[in-house]
């Protein structure tokens, strides 16, 4: 193919990934991050900040891209999450403020499309420019129930999130290379149904049911890579905080007036090729939900608080554990740890295979059931495969399927803690295609 060739298929890519972009959203994977962003790395578990494999590498390590080459990757993933919620008895039953009735209400719109793209280019052997874009996992339920009382018909949340990294990645020398990602990253997002906290939020008018709301934030990535011994690779990359403009159509729902900034994660990892055809990845990364005040300040004790400062008298936007107030309630979300393990096989020149495993303790604790209802991100367990299949000396298709083993939790409604009791429930499939062009 031509360079003029390329810059078409690049351009026609990018265009349309940008596209579907704008018009999917996806659910809760590891808390509300992926499990994995290109379609070989989603066949992994997620394992690769010390096994590069694609253009789209700086989503886990920057440095990756100083070694895959120049090439252009597209992926699609086809996102399948059930969840869902019960309560062991209604409002009129229980006294609590969760659901009309007892019983299980399911999640509509149960699937999704999630699209990844990647470029890299060798500007010389020793160093590279590329850009990487992709979604994250994000947060969506559509229950077409009133689940809280005093709120309308159908609750839910759509959170949206679009990442594009510019990369430069360089080789220190044979064994070692570095790389840096600036991020820029857009957001939307909606909420409905949940009026029936309207009383107890700093702007009520600014709560739900407002559409779609976006923000825009910047961020970066640093990451390292290097061969230790013969065959054992060590990987190790730190993503900032992505400061997020505020959602202002919700500054009466997110802590600090709409805010809504993007946690800092790292992760470290291990590859080593056991055999010439077998390679095995170890990854360990970290997700700090708890550094970002809308997503990890507690439901309990601040909306007592909240709710008690109202009742003697105090507005809500005079008190900062309301909902939006700058101490306001979260979603109590704590930092989530999460072990990936990989293994990749090369039967044949024009076949690759792999499979991955991860497991990482679900965020959200027992007493904070009632607020996540919108966002039951309990996923622990992940069990994927794949495989590539090279159609020509510079061109792949890959496949990738996972299965996030079903989990739930339990705890009781802090607003009727005695009497009623709230379980959040979830499992979820994914298949995904790519398509890799090498120049």
């Amino acid at each position: 193919m031509k360079l003029s060739g390329l810059k078409k298929v690049l351009i026609f890519s990018f265009a349309f990934m940008m596209l579907i972009s704008f018009v999917s959203t996806a659910s809760a994977t590891n808390g509300y991050f992926a499990h994995g962003y290109s379609i070989k790395n989603k066949a992994l578990a997620g394992a690769g900040t010390a096994l590069p494999l694609d253009s789209i590498a700086a989503s886990t390590n920057p440095a990756g891209m100083a070694l895959v080459g120049s090439r252009m990757d597209f992926g699609l993933s086809f996102f399948n999450p059930n969840r869902e919620y019960s309560t062991s008895c209604g409002i009129s039953g229980c006294g609590g403020n969760v659901s009309p009735t007892a019983g299980t209400v399911e999640s509509d719109t149960d699937w999704f499309i999630i699209p990844s793209f990647g470029y890299n280019r060798m500007m010389n052997e020793n160093y590279s420019i590329g850009i990487s874009i992709y979604g994250n996992g994000g947060m969506n339920t559509d229950y077409d129930t009133t689940t809280y009382m005093g709120g309308s018909r159908g609750t839910g949340v759509d959170l949206m999130q679009l990442f594009i990294v510019p990369t430069y990645a360089r080789k220190l020398n044979e064994k070692h290379s570095i790389g840096v990602s600036p991020i820029v990253a857009y957001q939307a997002f909606e909420s409905k149904g949940l009026g029936g906290f309207a009383m107890l939020s700093t702007s009520q008018s600014n709560l739900s049911s407002n559409g779609h709301d976006t923000s825009f934030g910047f961020g970066a990535r640093i990451g390292y890579l290097g061969e230790i011994a013969s065959g054992l690779f060590i990987g190790a990359s730190y993503q900032t905080r992505i400061w997020m403009d505020e959602f202002d159509d919700y500054s009466g729902l997110f802590a600090e007036h709409g805010d809504f900034d993007i946690p800092s994660n790292w992760s470290v990892g291990l590859a080593y090729k056991a055999t010439t055809d077998l390679t095995l990845a170890l990854d360990v990364q970290q997700i700090l939900y708890g550094e970002v005040d809308s997503i990890g300040n507690t439901f309990n004790p601040a909306f007592n608080t909240c709710r008690g400062a109202v009742m003697g008298g105090n507005p809500p936007a005079s008190v900062p554990q309301c909902l939006g107030g700058d101490a306001g309630v979260g979603f109590g979300w704590e930092d989530m740890t999460i072990v990936k393990l990989g293994a990749q096989y090369q039967s044949s020149p024009e076949w690759t295979w792999r499979a991955g495993y991860s497991y990482g303790e679900q965020p959200i604790p027992s007493s904070e059931v009632l607020f996540n209802i919108i966002a039951p991100g309990v996923i622990e367990h992940h069990i994927t495969a794949g495989f590539t299949r090279s159609i020509k000396d510079n061109q792949e298709i890959d496949f990738a399927v996972m299965y996030a083993v079903e989990n739930d939790i339990s705890g009781a409604n802090p607003l009727a803690p005695t009497t009623q009791t709230i379980t959040l429930q979830m499992n979820q499939w994914e298949f995904g295609a790519g398509y890799t062009y090498k120049f």
